[in-house]
């Protein structure tokens, strides 16, 4: 997502009903508010195909494909993001009073960028991996065909990154290829700074 900036100060309840009121996106920890700064072209338009091949490979299926304006709750009243693209499979679950606020994303994406990508393999990592269901959590490079793919298994989160002529293969078997996602994305500017060469295990 993102660059965070200076934080406001808010309870959860104050920023919730804030937060629906805003123009622009903003994201809520323990108290502060923190306002997002917008993504570049390249890292808009990633962001949108990561959401079209994602609901191209969840057709006809139980799943469903939700965009970068969706609010997730990693935390109850603690903890509030917003993510490039989310996945759904089944049911819609939401924090209680808060029907627009997604407790049960299946899939995550996050596009990375020079400013949050510190962030983005962090704090908000270690909060997405708090959610009992999350199975994939996808890093998607601006600088390169690049995706780095997070996914759940029994023994903890086994991590792979996939290049040129792979395939990302989802937990619950939808997959799509690296080259489709980035198929027209050098066309567009992209971040100034490179994203680091690789980040093998999760918190």
């Amino acid at each position: 997502m993102s660059e965070p900036a200076t934080p406001l100060r808010m309870t959860a309840a104050e920023y919730l009903a804030w937060e629906r009121e805003q123009p622009e996106k903003h994201e809520f920890h323990l108290g502060e508010v923190f306002a997002m700064a917008g993504g570049s072209p390249r890292h808009n338009f990633l962001a949108s195909a990561c959401a079209a091949e994602l609901r191209t490979a969840h057709r006809g299926g139980p799943c469903g494909v939700l965009s970068s304006d969706q609010q997730i709750s990693t935390t109850s009243r603690k903890r509030y993001v917003y993510a490039d693209a989310v996945v759904v499979c089944g049911p819609f679950e939401h924090e209680t009073g808060a029907s627009d606020v997604l407790t049960n994303p299946s899939v995550v994406v996050e596009v990375l960028s020079s400013s949050t990508e510190a962030y983005d393999r962090g704090e908000k990592w270690q909060a997405y991996q708090r959610l009992g269901s999350l199975r994939d959590y996808l890093l998607v490079s601006q600088r390169e065909a690049r995706v780095e793919h997070y996914q759940r298994t029994e023994g903890g989160w086994r991590y792979a990154a996939l290049g040129e002529g792979e395939r990302i293969e989802l937990a619950g078997g939808a997959s799509f290829a690296v080259d489709d996602l980035y198929r027209g994305a050098f066309d567009y500017p992209g971040d100034a700074a490179p994203d680091p060469v690789d980040a093998s295990s999760g918190d």
